[in-house]
């Protein structure tokens, strides 16, 4: 069969013209291996129909569950962009949080009171000072338990986000699927 002969009988069959007998041939002829290049689509739509009897309806509640899977794709995107902000303002927080603490603790009681000259005073000044020291910095430390925190629930939630992406991106390849059958349904009814 010529190439412009197949081509006249499948724009006959797109534009749903063609008898029984011109779908037959049209069928014949796709189901040999020696089909130009033009054609491999043709053939591969052919072969599937070929396959199935009949064309497949979508089931039930496609519409809705299309529609509600990309509304939630729309709200995890919202969502994203609050997250981001929500970890830059912490960010801010345990800086300042940070400088404030700093500030606090070198601005008070900084330097030396007084010089001893007996050397068992000085010992229980020193051990005073060291003490008030380490007092201090366990203050400062119990400040920074929430930068902790805020570093937990952060990796926790990039681990939420992380897992619901992967998810969506199965999704995704799973709709880019039927939205190509819708396609294909919705060419060959226009032709």
């Amino acid at each position: 069969m010529k190439n412009k002969d197949v081509t006249l009988l499948l724009e006959k069959y797109y534009n749903g013209e063609t008898s029984e007998e011109e779908e037959s041939i049209l069928k014949e002829y796709f189901r040999n291996e020696n089909i130009p290049e033009i054609f491999r689509e043709d053939q591969e739509i052919f072969a599937f129909y070929s396959k199935k009897q009949t064309i497949p309806e979508p089931s039930q509640g496609f519409d809705e569950r299309l529609i509600t899977a990309i509304d939630d794709e729309d709200y995890s995107v919202r969502k994203r962009g609050m997250r981001k902000i929500f970890i830059t303002i912490a960010g801010i927080a345990a800086g300042l949080l940070i400088l404030t603490g700093t500030w606090f603790f070198f601005m008070q009681n900084t330097g030396p009171k007084d010089t001893f000259s007996d050397p068992g005073i000085a010992y229980i000044e020193a051990m005073k000072v060291l003490h008030d020291v380490s007092y201090r910095l366990n203050i400062g430390v119990r400040a920074l338990e929430p930068v902790g925190k805020l570093h937990e629930i952060t990796e926790r939630s990039l681990n939420t986000i992380n897992r619901s992406t992967e998810k969506i991106e199965k999704n995704i390849g799973t709709l880019d699927q039927y939205i190509k059958v819708l396609e294909n349904i919705d060419n060959l009814s226009k032709q």
